[in-house]
């Protein structure tokens, strides 16, 4: 739980000082008096001011920050200092101003992308399973062992490539052709996705039966005075067989050992390249629902074969900048489908569930959290460009009506704007915090 908390005030610090960073700048480009800048909010711990006048402040609830701009002239200003008001300067400039926040979430996102792209990863080769009769994988024509090369045309290395370039027809449903590589030769079989619908975590890849091919099943430790070390095993075994049939999955072989308390088993490990068999009998413990259920004593780890992805720096900062704005174009047809109906409102995460993810990723490692980093910085981009009152969108979307009248838009037009927002946007949060509340409860 405290690195949970850590870590999403952590991600949640870093994007949002960037996104007011962002706004500070261009607000300086042009010319606007930038009274304070806050890391963070309530009572400030530290702060100095800096020769242009602007107070730097870092504060006690490191939630995000602000950015205080001098927004109308003071009394006694002179023409000079009235200019550096944000409402004196010319429509162009606070259009670059308000837009240059969502713009610095998306710098962020791609500056990051780009770092992990040159860094290097390690990801599962796309090797598919064998997919279950009757599945869609099945009816296409697809077997265990079918190695993808392209989906719909876009070449991909690795398993985690080719889910990203299914990801929209895994929400919403869709025919993906997949380019497969079997025993040398080449074909192209086009594969129905059923989509995501109500359900955001149904895992649609898995109900169409295109899994990843299981590895090889690795003891990784022995239980002292275990069935696992009266039988001779030992870490670094590779388990092939389990009473004449062959091991190609880690949990059908948990499965087996678990039905089979008290019940000698054969089993044939590979140690060293060498085949040797045991003969082991799973110890009969009570389960959590009070059932008899079989226990060996071993660490287990499914180890698949694995391909290095990395690329130079120029092919990295295109990596970088492509993959931001897919994203964010995905982010945004999530949201024209939820208008629609086509998808679910369920998929909308609060607070809470993002605190969750960023808890998990810190514990997977660096690469994982900064690759949670850049999808929220986008998402932070995205939701601010929606052209919806008091969000940096809706400001932008009164500048374009500023614009096209060639004058500032009535004053009625923007209090009924400011008091839409509100609502829309105490909305969005309670079905948020919904959502979160019945992921919890689930």
């Amino acid at each position: 739980m405290f690195t949970t908390i850590i870590a999403f005030i952590v991600a949640l610090g870093i994007i949002i000082t960037f996104h007011e960073y962002g706004h500070y700048w261009a607000a300086k480009r042009c010319g606007v008096k930038v009274l304070r800048f806050s890391v963070g909010f309530g009572k400030p711990l530290l702060k100095r001011i800096d020769r242009s006048g602007t107070e730097w402040v870092l504060a006690g609830i490191p939630l995000g920050g602000y950015v205080k701009m001098q927004d109308e002239p003071e009394a006694g200003d002179t023409p000079e200092q009235a200019k550096q008001a944000f409402a004196n300067q010319p429509v162009k400039n606070r259009f670059f101003i308000v837009s240059a926040g969502p713009i610095a979430n998306f710098i962020l996102a791609a500056v990051i992308y780009a770092a992990l792209s040159m860094m290097g990863s390690q990801e599962p080769e796309a090797v598919l399973g064998q997919p279950p009769v009757n599945s869609a994988a099945a009816q296409a024509g697809l077997q265990g062992g079918d190695r993808v090369l392209a989906v719909n045309g876009s070449p991909v290395a690795s398993w985690n490539q080719m889910r990203w370039e299914m990801l929209d027809d895994m929400v919403q449903g869709g025919t993906v052709n997949l380019t497969v590589d079997r025993l040398g030769s080449t074909l192209t079989t086009p594969v129905q996705l059923p989509g995501a619908g109500s359900n955001p975590e149904a895992d649609t890849l898995g109900l169409a039966g295109v899994r990843l091919q299981p590895g090889k099943t690795i003891i990784t430790s022995v239980v002292p005075d275990s069935a696992a070390q009266a039988a001779g095993l030992v870490a670094g075994d590779v388990i092939v067989s389990i009473d004449g049939q062959p091991v190609t999955d880690t949990r059908a072989l948990i499965e087996t050992v678990q039905a089979s308390p008290g019940e000698p088993l054969r089993m044939v490990v590979q140690r060293q390249d060498v085949p040797v068999a045991v003969t082991i009998t799973p110890t009969a413990t009570d389960s959590d629902q009070g059932q008899p259920i079989g226990r060996i004593g071993t660490g287990l780890a499914n180890e698949v074969p694995m391909v290095t992805i990395e690329h130079g720096v120029i092919q990295s900062v295109w990596q970088g900048v492509s993959r931001t704005a897919e994203t964010a174009w995905f982010s945004l047809k999530m949201l024209g489908s939820m208008v629609t109906g086509a998808v679910s409102w369920k998929n909308i995460s609060g607070p809470v569930t993002i605190a969750d993810y960023a808890g998990q990723t810190a514990a997977l490692g660096l690469t994982a959290y900064l690759a949670f980093l850049a999808l929220v910085s986008v998402s932070i981009g995205v939701l601010n460009l929606l052209p919806i009152p008091m969000l940096d969108g809706g400001h932008l979307l009164f500048y374009v009506v500023e614009i096209v009248r060639g004058k500032p838009a009535p004053a009625r037009w923007l209090e009924v704007g400011q008091r839409l927002g509100l609502f829309m946007l105490a909305g969005l949060m309670t079905l948020a915090v919904f959502n979160d509340v019945t992921r919890l409860l689930s």
